[in-house]
């Protein structure tokens, strides 16, 4: 590398003689092309060589994965097949009264060969317990054996192998074939060998094969016209083409308008064009010296030794302001140094002054756009606006919001305004303070732009009486402050106008001018966004939580069943769908309900309520807890057909629910759930367990029974049951969550009111993403001297004797004023089950909080009250009952029905 002033005047001569031999050189010839690429010595025959390799990999690959997908495809089709096969005979009607018959294979085998045929598997095999063939396709087979794994399938599970057999290699699967007491009674064995699922593979592979010789052939095909078309650009440049592009690149070097610097490792001068000799005065002989030694400027030599990078770094060169740009070239596995190019800026320091200031706005404009809206709060999001405005822009800012903004309504201009935030560089300034409420007067700048819908610029606001009008004694005592300038904007979200925004400047600040209005107007229309999303927001939030708190109970029922605490939390940010009810019922039981619509705002809280309507509703009907939210999955579904029908509707997302109902007689509670998460029981003894509930599929899905578990539960256990939220986040799986409930819960003390308080301290998130409803009751059991029971014959002349039992009874109770009544409604509903009911028939009266009369009968006939005419003999008795009881209703039963009804107890 020498200098540009010692280049050879041989050169052009050269570049001439070589311009006149290289000339056929570069002229591309197909054969001659083609011949460089399959060489293999050129770039492009390298490149050629790759792309072929890569597609013959690849295609090998592809054809290896797609035979162990086959293989893997046929033995899961294999045991699916063979266990649906096996499945589905076992359980088909007929089949436990065949293997009962004296002669199962008579019956089976014309069956098992049929199904054999129909299903496409290579046997269908039943046999007894002591795996003993009843049927087979070879009939010389029958009676002996079965050979295979069985031992399970005896147990009630069923089994599936993949075996080495006779006819090769095959999936068997053995299932238990049960009675209705569920005592396996036989087994059924059905199976298939992988050659006849699998066969896909042979006409698969031919096509896969096929498919990669016509991609390999296209492949080459590619990489060959590559390969041309690079030795075409290349033109087939040799060394002696790469010299003259060589001095034509050095010619280029030192005629360009900018100079270019190339410093070794050890800060040696290699090169420097002739723009940089001109920019940095450097000596005829700089090259080969070192840079310290140039003279340069202290921070110009330190630059250009330091191989560090710059980007467009200033330097005063002189009286020239150069504009330096350097980069390292070992980055790039080059030889260690670095390049750096010089250019003249000197005739952009007049425009310095303004690029900074222009460049200030716009990082304020960015800014604005990220620190303003953080939060859906209103006066938080005016208070960003003022804090991002103060110091850089103005020395205070003011927003003022009317009324109706700060509560989410629509503003109206003839209302009243607020201060929603003020911030200044001092805090003493006589302004109106934030919370103030303000009427602007017409003259003022601030009315001005709220009439006009503009920005009003004041620059001497000693020498503005329209200002001065709004309050003449703060008005001056702003001047005397020091306060100068004014700029007032209108806060307008689309046609809507929330406020007004005021800058202000004081002291040595200068005047706001025109040209910083527009700054002021692009500020205030980027914040009004964000404060009108925020006002839109707190308007749907009001509403949902006004909605929401109607839908949630206020109070709680009064029953003696249970001692009950609850707790509800909403989320951090809107309202959710979670909810809880206690809902007494007939004979002292209780039903809790606990359930989650996924989702928030108004949609879900609605949602919420029509599910808490329902289940009142549904709980009235005294309907057991797998049918309750058997309903309860049909309306949801119905919820979605509606909905999808309405273009701007959406459906229900998701909704979980589990209900409980306890008994105080038996201290049973029977539980069903719906998607939701299990309940927790605390012992008395203070152990903690998830019982074992079914977990049945959310609302809406369909098409799958709910089942049921129940529980005994000793008096003073405590059921908690919760909503996901309490157990559940984005961090945190659900099993982890549940552990940690369970360690919380242990740590409580007895009352629910207790456990409450201990689990929410234990488990609550410091942001809750979801709602929390908590419920946590400890059971209670009705005493055994307030309960009294008597069979009943089916003979009318019984109803007498049940007459005196009840009499005595309420005697020994102190309850003799409703012997009367009482008297009446067993002797109507007794009657009633012995003439149209069934046995055995049962009376019970339960003294709680009310006095409690149910008839049990064998029947589930329910009878209706009815309004007898003046000439029918009977249809008056249920018509007493209702006049006489307090409540009444039937309830019913696995076996029979019951009715039931409730007369209020004296106060004495």
């Amino acid at each position: 590398m020498g200098r540009s002033r010692d280049r050879s005047p041989r050169r052009p001569a050269a570049v001439a003689a070589q311009r006149g031999r290289g000339g056929d050189r570069r002229r591309w010839h197909p054969v001659a092309g083609l011949r460089s690429v399959l060489s293999g010595r050129s770039v492009a025959g390298q490149v050629f060589v790759l792309h072929v390799v890569i597609v013959v990999l690849l295609v090998a690959a592809a054809v290896v994965a797609l035979v162990l997908q086959v293989r893997r495809d046929s033995i899961n089709e294999a045991r699916s097949r063979s266990l649906a096969v096996a499945e589905t005979f076992a359980n088909s009607p007929g089949i436990v009264e065949a293997l009962q018959s004296p002669d199962p294979t008579a019956v089976l085998q014309p069956e098992a060969e049929a199904v054999r045929k129909q299903a496409k598997v290579d046997f269908v095999v039943v046999m007894d317990t002591a795996a003993i063939r009843y049927t087979h396709p070879r009939p010389d087979r029958i009676g002996k054996r079965f050979v295979g794994t069985y031992a399970p399938a005896l147990r009630g599970e069923p089994v599936v192998e993949q075996i080495e057999g006779t006819i090769g290699e095959l999936v068997q699967a053995v299932v238990p074939v049960k009675n209705e007491d569920g005592t396996v009674v036989g087994l059924v064995s059905a199976g298939i060998t992988t050659e006849h699922v699998g066969g896909a593979a042979n006409h698969q592979l031919p096509l896969v094969l096929t498919a990669a010789g016509v991609a390999l052939a296209l492949a080459t095909a590619g990489a060959a016209l590559v390969s041309r078309r690079l030795l075409r650009q290349t033109h087939g440049l040799g060394p002696h083409e790469m010299t003259r592009m060589y001095e034509h690149h050095d010619a280029v070097l030192h005629a360009v308008r900018e100079g270019v610097v190339i410093v070794d490792g050890d800060g040696t001068l290699m090169l420097a064009n002739d723009e940089a000799h001109r920019l940095l005065g450097l000596p005829a002989d700089a090259e080969g010296r070192q840079v310290a030694d140039l003279g340069l400027d202290p921070a110009t030599a330190e630059l250009l030794s330091s191989r560090r990078m710059a980007t467009d770094e200033v330097l005063l060169v002189g009286d020239r302001l150069l504009a330096v740009n350097q980069r390292p070239i070992d980055r790039s596995d080059g030889p260690p140094g670095s390049v750096a190019t010089v250019r003249d800026s000197t005739e952009l320091r007049a425009l310095s002054g303004r690029a900074e200031e222009a460049r200030e706005r716009l990082d304020m404009l960015y800014d604005a756009g990220v620190a303003i809206g953080t939060s859906l709060d209103v006066t938080r999001t005016a208070e960003e606006l003022t804090e991002l405005a103060v110091p850089r822009f103005a020395d205070f800012a003011t927003v003022d919001l009317f009324e109706a903004v700060l509560a989410g309504g629509t503003p109206d201009a003839a209302s009243s305004m607020r201060r929603a935030a003020m911030t200044g560089i001092r805090k003493d300034a006589p302004l109106y303070p934030a919370g103030e409420t303000i009427r602007f007067v017409d003259s003022s700048p601030q009315g001005r732009s709220l009439a006009g819908g503009r920005a009003v610029l004041e620059p001497h606001l000693a020498e503005a009486p329209g200002w001065q009008a709004q309050d003449a004694e703060r008005t001056a005592q702003v001047v005397e402050y020091g306060i100068h300038s004014l700029i007032a904007v209108p806060l307008r979200a689309g046609a809507t106008t929330l406020g007004v925004v005021s800058f202000w400047r004081s002291g040595q600040s200068r005047p706001f001018d025109t040209e910083e209005v527009a700054l002021a107007e692009e500020l205030v229309a980027r914040a009004a966004v964000s404060i009108d999303n925020a006002r839109r927001y707190t308007r749907e939030h009001n509403m949902a939580v006004t909605l929401q708190r109607s839908l949630l109970p206020r109070t709680l029922p009064e029953q003696s069943a249970l001692e009950i605490a609850y707790r509800y939390l909403p989320a951090q940010a809107g309202v959710g769908g979670d909810w809880f009810d206690v809902l007494p019922l007939s004979g002292t039981r209780v039903a809790l309900v606990v359930g989650d619509v996924v989702g928030h705002g108004l949609h879900a809280a609605a949602t919420m309520g029509r599910l808490r309507t329902a289940v009142h509703n549904f709980s009235a009907l005294d309907l057991p807890p797998e049918e309750l939210l058997g309903l309860l999955d049909e309306l949801v579904g119905r919820i979605d057909q509606d909905e999808a029908q309405e273009e701007h509707s959406a459906p229900v997302t998701g909704a979980t629910c589990l209900y409980a109902v306890y008994d105080p007689v038996t201290r049973r509670c029977t539980v069903a759930r719906a998607g939701h998460p299990p309940p927790a029981l605390i012992r008395p003894d203070g152990s903690v367990e998830y019982p074992d509930v079914p977990a049945g599929p959310p609302l809406g899905l369909g098409g799958l029974p709910f089942e049921t578990a129940e529980l005994e539960l000793a008096e003073g256990s405590r059921l908690v049951l919760y909503t996901d939220g309490l157990v559940e986040d984005r961090t945190r799986d659900i099993d982890v969550g549940l552990e940690l409930l369970r360690e919380a819960l242990s740590r409580a003390g007895d009352s629910p009111e207790d456990t409450c308080r201990a689990v929410l301290e234990a488990r609550r998130p410091r942001r809750a993403g979801d709602d929390i409803a908590l419920i946590v009751a400890r059971t209670r059991a009705l005493p055994a001297d307030r309960i009294a029971e008597w069979p009943v014959p089916a003979d009318p002349a019984a109803v007498g004797q049940v007459r005196a039992a009840v009499l005595r009874k309420l005697a020994e109770w102190d309850l003799d004023e409703l012997g009367f009544t009482t008297e009446l409604i067993l002797s109507e509903l007794v009657t009633n089950a012995i003439r149209y009911g069934g046995s055995p028939i049962r009376v019970r009266m339960l003294r709680d909080r009310q006095l409690i009369c149910e008839v049990f009968d064998g029947s589930s006939t329910s009878p209706h009250l009815r309004y007898a005419t003046m000439t029918d003999e009977g249809g008056r008795g249920l018509f007493l009952v209702a006049q006489l009881a307090e409540r009444w209703g039937t309830r019913y039963l696995p076996a029979g029905k019951v009715i039931w009804a409730e007369q209020t107890i004296p106060q004495s």
